[in-house]
């Protein structure tokens, strides 16, 4: 069930905390057939109580009490719609992330990127023009284009039911794994917290955290806990593109450097030596060449929490593929439930499995920390989409009607930077915690290289 009690037991939290939460609960928000409004009020209620359970260890005193809004939740689950840069809209999709009709069904594509759009075309033979990709496609099967695409390094998936999901390979190999994956590395000593006020509550304060993320729910996850006062520094390379306005939507709190893992190693290990926290969310193994393996940090950093977020999930036929939430909901037979009566796939009401992916994975991390507060040990914690959309399928199916609830509340402006932001604020409250962000973003890559 996607309730909040399943997530915290997911997350190895105290039942007897559970009454700390309270839900100002809104039917008809992020409507969906399938229950995501529950999913995304659970994530962010676990994530809530479990920078709270931290904020009263440092703190000291009874954990504060945490509420949840539905409508705040909502708010910042479209996070990337209610953006706006000097009063204009960013565009969320390229003209060739869409759905396709094939020769016998359906596939979805993702090339945001222009090297993913590259990537299409080389695997398709095509130009750019939508006309031609389209054509391209309904010639072929919709497996036939997703094993094409996909050797050539793109992105496509074909339309699966639920249950063409549960008897696939990865979909077995994904099933079999907790929602949270959480492991001890070592016998580190207990990690010794400052001890921090109260206004605000910063339970991460003082916390450094290395961002190696991109699109979506890493920086989520990240984007959270400089919220809660951890010093977030995101690391890109200087030939991977960015898309400003994503950045603009998730940079919030965080400072953004460019760094060349190979060139500039000797500064990628003197922020790893004093990193408390490192957050990846690139495919798996890409990351494994410069040591970056959970095992390999933890023997460099004794102590260091590992968090790791992908979309498969780092086993299986699938562990090296790359993914998105939208082709995620292709996959597993959401996009199929949630499709109209004549076969037209649909879609969630948001990109759920990235927000609620990015905010357990934050929980993850807050947990983690407090674990190692008693017992110590190195620790790694992972999650997937993939995952997260087996558990939203596992839920009750309902499908009433849509209520629209006003967001100004949820809403904030500032100027920085970038300009003037109007943006969502974050749905993880707790008493006497923060309710917003110490700075805006910045450009991205424009921050040096080193912790404050």
């Amino acid at each position: 069930m996607t309730d909040l009690a399943s997530v915290w037991s997911a997350l190895g939290g105290d039942p007897a905390l559970l009454p700390r939460v309270s839900a100002v609960e809104r039917p008809g928000v992020l409507n969906a057939r399938l229950p995501v409004r529950e999913l995304a009020r659970a994530c962010v209620g676990a994530c809530a109580l479990a920078a709270a359970e931290l904020g009263a260890r440092r703190a000291g005193g009874e954990v504060p009490a945490v509420r949840v809004d539905d409508g705040a939740v909502a708010t910042a689950f479209v996070s990337e719609r209610h953006l706006r840069v000097d009063g204009r809209a960013p565009e969320t999709f390229a003209p060739l992330s869409r759905f396709w009709r094939t020769a016998d069904g359906w596939v979805r594509t993702h090339a945001n990127y222009p090297h993913h759009r590259a990537r299409l075309r080389a695997a398709l033979g095509v130009p750019e023009a939508p006309d031609a990709v389209a054509a391209a496609l309904a010639e072929r099967s919709a497996l036939e284009v997703e094993e094409a695409v996909c050797t050539a390094g793109g992105l496509a998936v074909a339309l699966r039911t639920p249950g063409e999901w549960a008897a696939h390979a990865q979909g077995v190999e994904v099933a079999g794994r907790p929602l949270v994956e959480r492991e001890r590395l070592d016998a580190a000593p207990a990690r010794v917290f400052a001890p921090v006020g109260r206004d605000p509550l910063l339970p991460a304060a003082g916390l450094r955290v290395l961002d190696l993320t991109r699109v979506l729910a890493g920086p989520v996850a990240t984007r959270t806990l400089a919220l809660l006062g951890a010093d977030v520094l995101r690391v890109d390379a200087p030939g991977l593109p960015e898309i400003a306005d994503q950045h603009a939507d998730t940079g919030f709190g965080k400072r953004s450097a460019l760094l060349d893992l190979t060139a500039d190693r000797e500064v990628f290990e003197e922020l790893l030596a004093s990193a408390d926290v490192v957050v990846t969310g690139y495919r798996p193994g890409a990351l494994d060449r410069f040591g970056l393996t959970p095992r390999a940090l933890a023997e460099r950093r004794p102590g260091v929490v590992v968090a790791q977020v992908s979309a498969w999930g780092a086993y299986g036929p699938w562990g090296d593929r790359r993914g998105f939430d939208s082709l995620v909901q292709v996959a597993t037979g959401i996009a199929a439930v949630e499709g109209s009566s004549e076969g037209r796939p649909g879609v969630l009401p948001a990109q759920a499995l990235d927000h609620g992916t990015g905010y357990l994975l934050a929980a993850g991390v807050l947990r983690a920390l407090g674990e190692q507060g008693e017992e110590g040990g190195s620790r790694v914690v992972r999650v997937a989409l993939a995952r997260t959309a087996g558990w939203l399928l596992e839920g009750p199916r309902s499908g009433g009607a849509s209520a629209d609830v006003p967001a100004a509340q949820w809403l904030a402006e500032r100027d920085g930077p970038l300009g003037r932001l109007r943006y969502a604020l974050s749905p993880v409250v707790f008493e006497g915690g923060p309710r917003d962000w110490a700075r805006t973003p910045g450009r991205w890559g424009a921050d040096s290289a080193r912790w404050v």
